[in-house]
């Protein structure tokens, strides 16, 4: 079977088994902020613009920017609890189903991200999709060290098995692997 067939037969199961969960954080995320769905443009593959979506963690006005350089206090209460446990990404489970994304890549960044786009592209980075977890995840490796985010990255793709496809999903979902920071 092929990666894509693994991405949309687990992401339409996921988004199936935590409908219920996926609809409470769209009200708490409805109640909190008014706008529960946030739509941030990424770099794809191949440096093509996509649409991300998230659920909305931050405050509306909140740059966009990478996570590890927004301030702290523009985290929402109940944003920090679902950012804590990971669930602001289940929508991302829809741009996999789009084919924007793979459940396994290297994690989408900004177009702004000016420096990891440069590491990215050295190590050609862009040619498979972006992904919502990765060895980087894994390994704790956030987009605030862009060289070895980038490095990290094209060392996952040139010796992603099934078999370790599997595995990261499997890390994540367990509780292995983080999210960017937030800036203190």
């Amino acid at each position: 079977m092929s990666k894509r067939i693994y991405d949309i037969t687990i992401a339409s199961v996921i988004l199936l088994l935590f409908s219920p969960i996926i609809l409470l954080i769209f009200i708490g995320c409805l109640i909190e902020t008014g706008s529960p769905i946030y739509v941030q443009l990424r770099v794809g593959q191949n440096q093509r613009p996509f649409k991300l979506y998230k659920f909305r963690t931050m405050k509306k006005n909140t740059p966009s920017v990478a996570s590890h350089l927004v301030n702290k206090n523009s985290v929402l209460k109940f944003g920090r609890i679902i950012r804590s446990l990971k669930l602001d990404e289940l929508p991302q489970l829809f741009n996999v189903l789009k084919g924007d994304m793979s459940l396994v890549g290297p994690r989408p960044c900004l177009f702004n991200q000016e420096q990891l786009i440069l590491e990215r592209e050295k190590y050609n980075v862009f040619k498979v999709k972006p992904g919502i977890t990765g060895l980087a995840q894994i390994k704790g490796i956030d987009m605030s060290n862009p060289q070895k985010l980038a490095e990290t990255d094209s060392f996952m793709i040139s010796n992603l098995t099934k078999n370790k496809y599997f595995k990261y999903l499997f890390l994540t979902l367990f509780g292995r692997g983080i999210g960017d920071k937030i800036k203190k």
